[in-house]
């Protein structure tokens, strides 16, 4: 259905179809209009309402006026077909004992008497403090209102785990050292005695704690083949006796050389790739 039709006296179109005026068959009921704005929790709650919205002192309470604007109020809530408690017909009752407590005139001996709005008095402000805290409450940050409680799975990191050094690739790495050695070579015949487990410490004492030292840093060109054999022999009864561990970061790339689980430094060392 659209309105607003721009052709001289349709008030609408249903389905394409103009219509000039309101079906006859129409129904429409008698109060489908009528809003009903303000909700009152009790009759307490309209009194309050009724002395804040003409800022009434609470302690000195215009029963007649009050007890009217409380009337007229029910009397709408009937009209509108809202079911009434009899909270608020005790109440009613309450207001129309106030004002003709109020209109007769007392006694000498009742003069001194409490005020007969007292009671309703202390009965609003006690009202008013509490529905004051409950809206306080109310409008503070409520779980699974106002906030909500995030939640996400630990995602961990994979850890790239250092590929293990081949057999074929430390030879490689001998061959090459080898090569360089040759070209040092000479043909004195004097014997230079070599012990492997002097060269065992002497390598343990160059093992830095903090960097990696490169594997082919450990040879020394200048003693020839035979130099290279007894640090390689070094190097290999250190690995075998857990003193020493071979690291290389990716295929093919430079061997290093670190202290090992069982080493005098107690500590493992970090990745090569910090030297």
């Amino acid at each position: 259905m659209s309105g607003g039709d721009s052709g001289a006296g349709i008030i609408a179109r249903v389905r394409g179809e103009p219509y000039p005026a309101l079906p006859q068959d129409l129904y429409i009921p008698p109060d489908a209009l009528r809003v009903f704005l303000e909700a009152f929790e009790g009759p307490l709650d309209l009194l309050l309402y009724l002395i804040k919205r003409q800022n009434l002192n609470i302690l000195d309470i215009p029963v007649a006026e009050i007890t009217r604007q409380y009337m007229e109020y029910l009397a709408l809530m009937k009209d509108l077909q809202l079911a009434l408690a009899a909270e608020y017909l005790v109440m009613a009752a309450v207001l129309a004992e106030l004002k003709s407590r109020l209109l007769l005139p007392r006694p000498a001996a009742e003069a001194g008497e409490e005020d007969p709005r007292a009671e309703l008095v202390r009965r609003l402000q006690e009202y008013e403090r509490f529905k004051t805290a409950a809206e306080e409450l109310d409008a503070l940050p409520r779980l699974e209102r106002d906030i909500f409680m995030a939640s996400a799975e630990a995602v961990r990191a994979p850890v790239k785990q250092p590929p293990p050094v081949s057999l074929a690739e430390l030879l490689a790495a001998i061959r090459g050292v080898l090569q360089r050695a040759e070209l040092y070579g000479h043909h004195h015949i004097q014997r230079e005695p070599l012990s492997v487990r002097e060269r065992m410490s002497r390598i343990l004492e160059r093992m830095d704690r903090v960097r990696f030292t490169a594997f082919s840093a450990l040879f020394s060109i200048e003693e020839g083949r035979r130099g290279v054999v007894v640090t390689l022999l070094a190097i290999l009864e250190l690995i075998r006796e857990s003193l020493l561990e071979l690291v290389q970061t990716e295929p093919f790339a430079p061997i290093y050389v670190r202290l090992g689980k069982f080493s005098a430094a107690g500590e493992p060392a970090p990745s090569p790739s910090g030297d």
